[in-house]
This record gives structure tokens, C-alpha cells and sequence, in this order.
């Protein structure tokens, strides 16, 4: 991989497909940010998950499916009411409209979790058990974890260091299906707001017009805004500093601009039907800019030395979010997955349970490379560049 310094050295081309632009689309992080680690760990994951559906051997060995998957429906009916149906049908009760408030330690151990209603009208002191999971995002977490817990695990204190950045989406539902449809991500490389999206009436086994809605809406597409601090194409604003309304506006002409080429009209203003804006993206009542209340973990160049292990100092509390290292270096569903195994695992081991731990998978690499990592690896730990470098040491940055 190239560092943000040397990528100044080359072409523009470069610095727009990979620089910046594969970046985003990848891990979802601004290329003058991003982790070099996460991000060669992505894409040469993605590289193998292609190769995988030519070269059987990699198949095999790697276990990796297709490069590009989706679900077939939306999230929710796909997924995730299935999930729950299937976890309360072995006994899992789940309490919905409570939030844990603080976190009681004493002695080194947590030994209550108080939680309030959403409402705020009921508090219940303390809901006791033996083992506590923190399972949320990393701007929730360091709220939580206050100073008696971070005297307890000081490596939580570090949460603080971590970067989040907006990332929300946008779904524009359509009267009629675009002159030319692509079966898989599409990234908008030159868009201001670094759009990617997915035409999802391709993957879902579903019949929209039937199923959905009152009829008129045939496709849907679903748009990730990965750059909410860059000026648009029709207001020359951010989209921080846009409406809902103008936000939509804006996400549709970009998308226009690239895909409405060559004399071919993909999308059009009359096959646009009405459009849902991610209710993550919220306005101050006194004004100012559009705020996200469920942000992305930034993986940037350091912070692996700051997320935590699944487990902490504290022994009895673990953690299963995004930020925890993992396998999978990104904030993603896959990545929070594997931190639920490993601490639930840890919670068995804990336990003396001699339940049958969760699996845990791993980035697949090949071993024929395994001398050429050895390499890298002495050269790096000697200061030296990669035998790739393409630049020069003594060329001035």
C-alpha cells in the first residue's frame, strides 16, 4: 500500500481511484485518515474473494464466498427478525426502552447496572447479574464507561481517542426501473459527497410493486453519503448544512452526473417517486448543522494500539462492538459478529463452561507469501521501505 505522502507523488487518476475513492468505498474513510493496515487488509481480502470464484484451490482454502454479497430483502426481514424469533425461541428475553445509565463497580468487579427508561419517567437502580456485555457503538461506550470504570480498565480510557465520522444513507424509490442496471456496488468515484449505492431491486426476491407500498414503486435504491463536510454540485453546500429536502436533491443530481452519460439517461426526475432520508440524521431545534446520532468508526492510522480486546481488566464485564480488535480490521457488521463470539467465548472460559465456544474466522492468506511477509516484516521493523516502494526514499514529500 501507498501512505497518504507518497499518493501526493502521483497522478491525479490514482490518487481519485485509489487515493481517495476506494478508499471510501471499501472501509468508508477518508484516504488522508485511513489506517493503511485496515485498508490493505479490505481490499486484499476483496481481491481473494474474487479470485475465489476462478481459482478453485483459493476457494477451497479460503472458505470466502462472492466478493460483492447482499441480502435478498430488506435487512430487517432478511435478518434480523428472524434472529430474534429464533433467540426467543430458546429462551432469550429481550427488554426494550431502557438504557444502561452507569455502571456500579466495587472491588474491581461491576455489581449492578442501573438503567432509565427512554422516556426518563423510571429508573431501576440496579439490574444485577454475573457477566455485563457492552454491546454499543464507541461514542456510546466512553459515556458509560466513567471514571470508577476507567480506574478499574484503564485501557477503556483510550476509547476516547478513537475517530467517527458521518456515514448515513438515503433511499430513492422509483416509479419505474433505470434504463441500465448494474448488479452490484456502484462507486460515484468523482462525486462530492463520495456516494456509493446499490440498486436493490436486483437482489431482493421480492415482487417491490406487489409487496410494498401502494404499488407505484417498482425499484429502490439505497445511497451511503460517506462525505457530509464537502460542498455539492447544486447549492455549493455540505451536506451538514443542507435540508433533508436539499440533501435529497443533491444525492439524486450527483448521481445523475455520473451515471447519465454517453447519451444514455440511466435516471430521470419523473421515475423518482418520494425518497426516506436515514432518521440517524438529526436538526438542533435552535438551528445549525444536521447532526448523525449513530456516526462510523474511522479506522485512522494508529488506532489499532487503542481499541480494546473483547476482554477488559474488569473480570467480569466484556465488550462486543465494532471498535474491539478483531479479525476483521472494520466497522462492520462482520467485524461486531466476531466481537460477540470472542466475548462470549470469554465469558465461557470465564465461567469454566464446557460449552462448545463459538467459531472465530480469519482473514485468509496464502501461505506461498508467507516468506515474502517475513521480509517485509524485518525490513519495516529495520526502518527500510517495502521492496514495493515505488518511490524513492530521498525523493522529497
Amino acid at each position: 500500500m501507498v501512505d497518504v505522502h507518497e499518493c501526493r507523488e502521483l497522478s491525479a487518476e490514482y490518487q481519485t481511484v485509489f487515493g481517495t475513492g476506494l478508499t471510501k468505498d471499501l472501509v468508508a474513510a477518508k484516504g488522508k485518515l485511513a489506517s493503511t493496515r485496515t485498508v490493505g487488509l479490505m481490499a486484499e481480502a476483496f481481491v481473494y474473494a474474487e479470485l475465489s470464484q476462478y481459482v478453485p484451490a483459493i476457494r477451497q482454502q479460503s472458505g470466502y464466498g462472492d466478493a460483492d454479497r447482499l441480502l435478498d430483502a430488506p435487512t430487517n426481514e432478511a435478518w434480523i427478525d428472524p434472529w430474534l424469533s429464533y433467540l426467543k425461541s430458546i429462551g432469550v428475553k429481550f427488554v426494550t426502552g431502557y438504557g444502561v445509565s452507569k455502571l456500579h463497580v466495587e472491588r474491581g468487579r461491576i455489581v449492578g447496572a442501573q438503567v432509565t427508561s427512554v422516556a426518563g419517567r423510571r429508573k431501576v437502580e440496579k439490574v444485577i447479574a454475573d457477566w455485563y456485555v457492552a454491546a454499543m457503538p464507541v461514542e456510546k461506550a466512553r459515556l458509560l464507561f466513567d471514571e470508577p470504570i476507567r480506574m478499574a480498565a484503564p485501557e477503556l480510557a483510550l476509547l476516547d481517542k478513537l475517530t467517527v465520522d458521518y456515514m448515513n444513507g438515503i433511499q430513492f424509490f422509483l416509479n419505474r426501473l433505470p434504463s441500465e442496471r448494474i448488479h452490484g456496488h456502484v462507486a460515484f468515484l468523482g462525486s462530492p459527497w463520495a456516494l456509493t449505492s446499490i440498486d436493490q431491486g436486483l437482489f431482493w426476491k421480492r415482487n417491490i410493486a406487489k409487496q410494498y407500498g401502494d404499488g407505484k414503486v417498482t425499484d429502490v435504491y439505497s445511497v451511503d453519503i460517506s462525505d457530509f463536510n464537502t460542498p455539492g454540485i447544486l447549492y455549493g453546500k455540505p451536506a451538514v448544512d443542507c435540508t433533508p429536502q436539499q440533501i435529497a436533491n443533491e444525492t439524486w443530481a450527483q448521481m445523475k452526473q455520473a451515471l447519465n452519460t454517453s447519451g444514455i439517461q440511466v435516471l430521470a426526475d419523473d421515475m423518482l417517486e418520494s425518497w426516506f432520508l436515514d432518521p440517524g440524521i438529526v436538526y438542533p431545534k435552535g438551528g445549525g448543522p444536521a447532526v448523525s446520532t449513530e456516526p462510523l468508526l474511522i479506522n485512522t492510522a494508529g488506532s489499532l494500539d487503542d481499541r480494546p480486546d473483547s476482554t477488559t481488566s474488569i473480570p467480569n464485564l466484556f465488550l462486543a462492538a465494532d471498535y474491539v480488535r478483531v479479525n476483521v480490521d472494520l466497522a462492520t457488521m462482520e467485524g461486531a459478529n466476531e466481537a460477540g463470539r470472542q466475548a462470549a467465548n470469554a465469558i465461557l472460559a470465564a465461567s469454566g463452561s464446557r460449552a462448545q465456544p463459538a467459531s472465530l474466522g480469519k482473514l485468509w492468506q496464502p501461505a506461498e507469501l508467507n516468506g515474502i511477509r517475513d521480509i517485509d516484516a524485518q525490513r519495516y521493523n529495520a526502518g527500510q521501505p517495502n521492496l514495493l516502494d515505488i518511490i524513492p526514499s530521498n525523493v522529497p514529500l
